[in-house]
């Protein structure tokens, strides 16, 4: 108890210092956006292959879905850099520029990206650049704004009063996905996902309080095979909008990535149906689509943000669940600190594993060409083991 009470403190002291560096980030970036709308008007993105497409993707699974379809046409511009988690990212005023002049800036949405929203009001009248918020269309998992944690599975929630299941019932999400999420207002994108919001002054309140409401729905839509084939196909129906010259081949490239994509999706399905367990215990709750859409049901040390901060009790009653249901491993991430997923593994006398969200890539996994499929397919291997 003691090393769980410590490690929470360490959290909570990171936790802070994150507060305090987004909203200084708040305040920059709001600057930022005023001279990126000043200087952008009618200038075209700089591009070393001016024949080519220029598109701007905020981070990894857009950046690849859009280079697989885009193929030799286009020269995509990936924002965020290998290794770095994306929750925690801030951009710079070269980010903004080259953004605001790329002929097709594609985004996540769904609050994931916390900066987009002032981005795409301060870009100014004189812009020429086509955005598109990546997971339209996609029915949306409720998230739980002042927790951070999703609903919980009703037989679990009996069993353990666990605040921390990100996976409903079918029911759930057919009466409260519906809701659209392209259209938050400003003040809920500024931020993401905090769940801690009691303890800071008035200001710091402000701030977090918009994070909360960001992540008032689950934006880890491409963790899911059937979810990253609707988005690429907005990809795609955007890439053919704005260069129809070049339309077959986007829509060659598309057909070849969905098939790829249906095909994990039946291996996800078929190898995971029929196991004995359903439980994952994950390090933040990223795999809700993941779970709605092969019959899993995820319990979070953490919420929507990897950084969310966990209260010991919370640990300890996942713990006493693990034991209970005699769950073999936590799932631990890799751009993530895995201290919490090893202590909850060390109190439960259990083992971890890797389970990724595929938010970015590591430095190593970039340098062996790693790519969403081959992440994907480790994931289902070690789903595979911690559920036999």
């Amino acid at each position: 108890m003691n090393l769980l009470l410590d490690v929470q403190n360490k959290r909570k002291w990171q936790a802070a210092k994150n507060r305090l560096i987004r909203s200084a980030g708040l305040l920059l970036l709001a600057s930022l956006l005023i001279l990126t709308a000043a200087c952008s008007g009618g200038d075209k993105a700089a591009n070393d292959n001016p024949d080519k497409l220029n598109i701007v993707t905020s981070f990894y699974p857009i950046y690849y879905l859009a280079n697989e379809i885009g193929g030799d046409r286009v020269d995509v511009t990936n924002l965020i850099p290998a290794g770095v988690e994306p929750h925690d990212w801030t951009p710079k005023s070269q980010d903004l520029t080259k953004a605001s002049k790329a002929a097709l800036f594609i985004y996540n949405g769904a609050g994931f990206e916390g900066w987009v929203d002032n981005f795409l009001q301060g870009l100014g009248s004189g812009h020429t650049v086509k955005t598109l918020e990546a997971s339209k269309g996609i029915k949306l998992i409720d998230g739980n704004p002042e927790a951070g944690h999703g609903h919980e599975d009703e037989h679990a929630h009996e069993a353990e009063g666990e605040a921390e299941h990100g996976h409903e019932d079918e029911h759930a999400h057919e009466a409260e996905g519906e809701a659209g999420h392209g259209h938050e207002d400003e003040h809920a994108h500024e931020a993401e996902g905090e769940a801690e919001h009691g303890h800071e002054d008035e200001h710091t309140d402000e701030a977090e309080s918009s994070h909360n409401h960001s992540l008032d729905k689950d934006p880890h839509t491409w963790v899911s095979p059937k979810s990253a084939i609707q988005m690429a196909e907005n990809i795609k129906n955007s890439l053919v909008e704005i260069d129809a010259d070049n339309a077959a081949v986007y829509e060659a490239n598309y057909e070849d990535l969905a098939a790829r994509l249906n095909e994990l999706d039946q291996k996800f399905a078929e190898e995971l149906a029929g196991k004995s367990k359903s439980d994952i215990v994950v390090s933040h709750q990223a795999f809700g689509y993941l779970c709605r859409d092969y019959g899993l049901n995820q319990i979070a040390i953490m919420g929507l943000s990897p950084d969310a901060e966990p209260k010991a009790q919370d640990i300890i009653r996942i713990a006493n669940y693990v034991k209970e249901h005699n769950i073999q491993y936590i799932f631990f991430e890799e751009m993530v600190s895995p201290t919490l997923a090893q202590t909850l593994a060390n109190e439960a006398k259990v083992d971890t594993l890797v389970l990724n969200p595929i938010e970015g890539l590591t430095p190593e996994q970039e340098a062996r060409g790693d790519n969403y499929f081959t992440l994907m397919e480790t994931n289902l291997q070690n789903l595979k083991k911690a559920l036999q």
